[in-house]
This record gives structure tokens, C-alpha cells and sequence, in this order.
């Protein structure tokens, strides 16, 4: 059995917590207990896969792989209303659908809130991250992707700040805090750095209104099938908009658009 457990206790070991922290401060409830790492459920869709127990909910973490940490970003996936992590992490099979994007990075899936009235949990990035540390994990220094799908928009709009955040993909979750989504990609001090990507069915409306106070903005009216179909203009885009024939749910459901617009990051390709 220990000769079994052996090569994920050195994988494990290789994840230790890094020294750096994120500076900005923290704006997040104080956690009383610390983050506990339960152990690892061995290769899930070919990768590694953790579960982290914190005073914010549960944590899911899934490295790819072929991880190579040195080179390595971070991506952070907020699920939508209507499910709770563990629902969102089995149903719509994000390991699969991330280790179908092909990207080197540490994926992590935070709670998030399930209606209009429940909390939004992290409302701090640098929280969430110092929490996976504190757990026992350690952060590439790559770039950070943040993926909202529908209400997780409520969370993204609270990271815009974060000195460390690239890029933020809205998933048909462009409902509402233009102002913190403006000022991240075209008004705020580090918007010149950023980049942002969303793809709208429910919210077209919204997402055509927000894009058209932008020149820069490049728009497609399909997901094509593979990355080969977007355009030079399209992969280098600041702002892209891709309208999606997918529906609301499918967009995170179906298995064909989050591996796929991940490609569109800065993040390196496995």
C-alpha cells in the first residue's frame, strides 16, 4: 500500500506552500480554522485531484498532467446559481473539461453562491489563494484566469483589483457591476494589461451594450468548433465577444466551450 501511495506523497510534497503572498489586503470573513487537505482521490480524468474542507466551503483543486509549475498559471472557476461546488465539479465534469483545454495550470473551483440571496464566499482572490497555500498547495507564479458561469459573475466583479489577475472570462454572466468589469478591462490603472472574453446566449443583450463602448472589441457571432477558426484578430483581442449558439447551461454543460476558450488565455499549452 505505501509503495502504492508513495509517487502522490512525492506529488504532494513537490506542492508545498510557497513563501510569496498575493499583497493585496484581505476583505473576506476571518476564517477560524484552518483549511484542511483531504486526501488525494488519485488520477482523475488523468490528473491530480484534491479537495480542500475550509470555513468558506469546500475548495476543489485538479492538476494536469504534464504540470509543469515553473512555467505554470492558475486558473479559478466560479460555477453559476442552481448548484453547489460538488454539484458543479461532477455534473458539468470541469476535470474533464480541463484537462480537454490542454493548458499548464493549477485549476482551482471555489464555493460560490447559489441564488441572489446566498453570500458570495471569496470575495477576496487573495484570500482564496493564501487559503489553498495554507491547505498545503503551492501557487505557480504564471498568470491568474478567473471563469465565471451565469451568478458567478457576483464573485469576479469582486476580484477586478487583484494585482495578479490577467484575464476574466465571462460564461453567459455579463448580468450586471459594469463598473468593476469596465474599470478592469478599459478604465482602471491596470486595465492596459488585461484581457477579457465573453460569450453570451441569456445575455446578449447586456454583453453587446457593454462591448460597444469599445472600438477595440472583436466580435464573432458562433463558437467555431476548434481554435484554428478564430482569427489572428480574435486570438490577440483585448476584448473578444463570441455569441454563443449554445444555450445558457449548455455553455458549461456541453463540453465544448470552456476547453475551448481557454485556449484564448495567455497560459501555456501542455
Amino acid at each position: 500500500m505505501l509503495a502504492r501511495c508513495l509517487p502522490w506523497l512525492v506529488f504532494l510534497l513537490a506542492l508545498a506552500p510557497a513563501a510569496r503572498a498575493d499583497s493585496q489586503p484581505s476583505r473576506s470573513r476571518t476564517e477560524p480554522m484552518r483549511p484542511v487537505l483531504e486526501g488525494s482521490d488519485g488520477p482523475v480524468a488523468g490528473g491530480q485531484h484534491w479537495r480542500i474542507r475550509s470555513a468558506n466551503g469546500p475548495i476543489h483543486i485538479w492538476v494536469p498532467p504534464g504540470y509543469d509549475r515553473a512555467t505554470a498559471g492558475t486558473v479559478i472557476y466560479v460555477h453559476g446559481y442552481h448548484v453547489d461546488v460538488d454539484q458543479a465539479w461532477t455534473r458539468h465534469k470541469l476535470p474533464q473539461q480541463f484537462r480537454a483545454s490542454r493548458q499548464n495550470a493549477l485549476f482551482i473551483v471555489p464555493e460560490a453562491p447559489r441564488s441572489n440571496g446566498d453570500r458570495i464566499y471569496w470575495e477576496s482572490l487573495a484570500e482564496l489563494k493564501k487559503t489553498v497555500r495554507r491547505a498545503g498547495m503551492r501557487m505557480p507564479d504564471g498568470p491568474t484566469i478567473a471563469v465565471a458561469h451565469s451568478g458567478g459573475f457576483r464573485t469576479l466583479a469582486s476580484w477586478v483589483d487583484n494585482r495578479l489577475l490577467a484575464q476574466v472570462i465571462l460564461l453567459d454572466a455579463m448580468y450586471g457591476r459594469i463598473e468593476q468589469f469596465d474599470d478592469f478591462i478599459h478604465s482602471g490603472k491596470r486595465a492596459q494589461h488585461h484581457k477579457m472574453l465573453l460569450v453570451a446566449a441569456h445575455t446578449a443583450a447586456q454583453s453587446k451594450e457593454f462591448i460597444e463602448r469599445f472600438r477595440y472589441a472583436a466580435v464573432r457571432d458562433r463558437i467555431p468548433d476548434s481554435y484554428t477558426a478564430f482569427s489572428d484578430r480574435e486570438r490577440r483581442s483585448k476584448l473578444l465577444y463570441l455569441r454563443s449558439q449554445y444555450g445558457h447551461s449548455q455553455i458549461v454543460a456541453g463540453g465544448k466551450v470552456l476547453p475551448l476558450i481557454l485556449r484564448l488565455t495567455p497560459l501555456g499549452r501542455l
